[in-house]
């Protein structure tokens, strides 16, 4: 079959993907980046498309051909790069337009669970609007909506539960709804089905796991599989709570993808629980429960070290960046005669002093700002590491003395450096 699968380097995306080039099938993913993923699957024919296209007419090259169409785009709320409506309502609608046009009859499409009775969110709104929009075509179309989704593979909650997994505290989540996890495995193997030509058209299905069980619940599973102890539950104040979520809006707001984010608590209230009958019924497929697909593969090192660091990464930026910008910062206030006092010790003179201070200070004040946001942050570590190598060779030729300093300036550079390493080794986050 030839097929045009959306949101091909996402959790489900990816996972479909491989399988159906495994199986010999033609696939045209559509994705708006990651270089890494689209290195993966040299096989697939790549295509960068945004869902915020206007005109139908836009996806017909793309849809010659194609025997069905797998949309697997969402994002979790709005951000600096996303918009909640082009991903899942009104992108979606020109997509179907535009199979209606083309003559793709098949569109297997992924929704969320509970969209249908409850829409507290911009989220779940714009998923019931996608549906509602995929349903008044005259496709055979499926509409599957899956609950919190997790897998081998640490995205999303899946992340979210390892990182939280590793804290030695966890924070009672007294209003969270109940959660039944299903697997990537199962999920994948739905929508394989249901693009078999004889597979049921027009169907809406709850693809949900076995079990309901709490936020706490999820992650003592986890924290078990990784060999942990049971964490120390604690009450946490709902300010504290709010400003974590105001925090990851923020963070959302710089690029970065993160689960903790304000719409995040109010689909967290809401759960995400359903009815896997019809689906096993239709399909065959029996969900597995999160604790015996986790027993399946016990955790090894490398998921404890991903656990510890999930935590850890934000602060790691968090003080890289600051870093920077407080250098820049005390440069253009407080240090900045002792910025030309050095360069005068060094033998410089004249108007290049005060314009080498300059320089500096707003070279470090740019590397800061551009590695808080996530689309500069690759790219702004770099210079980073270039700029303190630049520093640490003109220090040693201007001012020697600085390596017997009893404060070590010149060989705590060694330890920012390594910090800005460390950052580039886990800046993707898929």
């Amino acid at each position: 079959m030839k097929i045009l699968l959306l949101g091909a380097t996402g959790l489900i995306g990816s996972s479909i993907l491989a399988r159906l080039l495994s199986a010999g099938h033609s696939v045209i993913a559509v994705s708006r980046g990651r270089a890494n993923v689209r290195r993966q699957f040299p096989q697939a024919q790549w295509v960068s498309l945004d869902l915020r296209m206007a005109e139908a007419q836009k996806w017909t090259p793309y849809l010659e051909g194609v025997d069905a169409v797998v949309n697997c785009a969402g994002v979790l709320g709005k951000s600096a790069a996303d918009s909640t409506d082009a991903a899942h309502s009104r992108g979606p609608a020109t997509l179907f337009a535009a199979c209606e046009q083309a003559g793709v009859k098949r569109v297997v499409h992924f929704s969320a669970v509970g969209v249908d009775r409850q829409t507290p969110s911009e989220f779940s709104r714009s998923k019931a609007e996608g549906d509602a929009a995929l349903k008044a075509t005259a496709l055979d179309w499926v509409i599957l909506r899956p609950s919190v989704v997790v897998g081998r593979r640490a995205y999303g909650g899946s992340g979210l539960f390892r990182g939280l997994a590793a804290l030695p505290m966890l924070p009672r989540f007294k209003d969270a709804g109940e959660l039944q996890i299903v697997q990537l495995d199962d999920v994948v193997a739905t929508a394989l089905f249901f693009l078999e030509p004889s597979a049921p058209a027009r169907v809406e299905l709850e693809i949900v796991g076995p079990r309901r069980l709490t936020f706490n619940e999820v992650v003592a599973i986890y924290r078990k599989w990784l060999g942990s102890r049971p964490a120390q539950l604690v009450d946490v104040p709902d300010w504290l709570i709010d400003g974590m979520y105001r925090l990851g809006d923020f963070l959302a707001w710089l690029g970065w993808r993160t689960p903790i984010r304000s719409i995040a608590k109010q689909e967290m209230v809401r759960g995400a629980i359903g009815d896997p009958t019809p689906w096993t019924n239709m399909t065959g497929i029996k969900p597995q429960s999160l604790e015996a697909a986790l027993m399946a593969e016990p955790a090894d090192v490398r998921e404890k070290w991903f656990a510890r660091i999930y935590a850890l990464k934000p602060l790691i930026f968090a003080v890289t960046a600051l870093f920077w910008i407080s250098t820049a910062l005390v440069s253009f206030g407080p240090g900045w005669d002792i910025g030309l006092g050095l360069l005068y010790e060094g033998g410089l003179s004249g108007p290049i002093v005060p314009l080498a201070v300059i320089a500096g200070a707003t070279s470090d004040l740019i590397i800061g700002i551009a590695i808080a946001f996530r689309r500069t942050s690759k790219i702004a570590l770099v210079a980073a590491l270039v700029l303190s190598f630049i520093y640490l060779i003109l220090g040693t030729i201007l001012v020697p003395r600085l390596w017997r300093d009893p404060l070590g300036p010149m060989l705590k550079i060694w330890s920012v450096m390594v910090l800005n390493v460390v950052s580039l080794a886990i800046v993707d986050d898929r």
